[in-house]
């Protein structure tokens, strides 16, 4: 499964980068984009556990940038 979802307040390009390497580094994440540019972020994981691997990136996300907001919808 391929979702993007949009950020809100990410700050700067160096938090992205951290941000995707970081959800890149999660169990069952295949593929993952954060852009500053555009406030957005793909990611591509497996369908069966996509939920709770959205769990895991949102807490990922949290301790990079603590102020940036995952929308999930």
């Amino acid at each position: 499964m391929k979702k993007t979802f949009k950020l809100i307040d990410l700050d700067c390009a160096n938090c992205a980068a951290k941000m995707e390497n970081a959800i890149k580094k999660i169990d069952g994440v295949t593929a993952a984009t954060v852009s500053f540019m555009t406030q957005k972020m793909t990611v591509e994981g497996d369908d069966a556990r996509f939920d709770d691997i959205m769990k895991q990136v949102v807490k990922t996300c949290k301790k990079v940038e603590p102020d940036c907001e995952i929308v999930l919808k």
